[in-house]
């Protein structure tokens, strides 16, 4: 799988405005809308401010990755936003997040929903890649290191 076929450069923040939970899952949830029209933001905010009351997934490291799952979409999506100033995201380490990878996914899928979360998973857990998703001068340059990575990982 991957990640960078799911991810398309419109669906990246290089700096979120947000300031909140809410505000950050909404930001995210606009560039999917924006590429997608019969994606409505209400119900996808919904969806995924439903899916934080379980648990926040905000997983330490300055990293969150919000997600849930749609009637009638299509395929998977992918967007990513990064907050220079951090995002109180109720996390783990109780520390503000910076990189945001949501996924949206089919309501019947299964299978590519955790493939997904758990490549994201190990390309994030590289601290080096962190560090240079932060310094990533745009989107264009975020897109980049987000594809070299996924290579990498094969």
């Amino acid at each position: 799988m991957k990640i960078i076929d799911l991810l398309d450069k419109s669906r990246i923040i290089a700096d979120l405005q947000a300031k909140d939970k809410k505000g950050a899952v909404e930001e995210l949830a606009a560039t999917l809308v924006s590429a997608d029209k019969t994606l409505s933001q209400a119900k996808v905010v919904e969806v995924l401010l439903e899916r934080e009351r379980l648990g926040s997934t905000g997983i330490g490291d300055n990293i969150a990755i919000p997600h849930g799952k749609l009637k009638n979409l299509g395929q998977l999506v992918i967007s990513f936003g990064r907050s220079r100033t951090g995002v109180n995201f109720d996390s783990m380490d109780g520390k503000p997040t910076h990189l945001f990878f949501l996924l949206m996914a089919p309501e019947n899928s299964v299978g590519i929903h955790l493939r997904a979360l758990a490549k994201i998973s190990r390309m994030l857990k590289n601290p080096s890649f962190r560090q240079k998703l932060m310094e990533a001068s745009d989107a264009e340059q975020i897109y980049s290191l987000i594809a070299e990575e996924d290579a990498l990982l094969g």
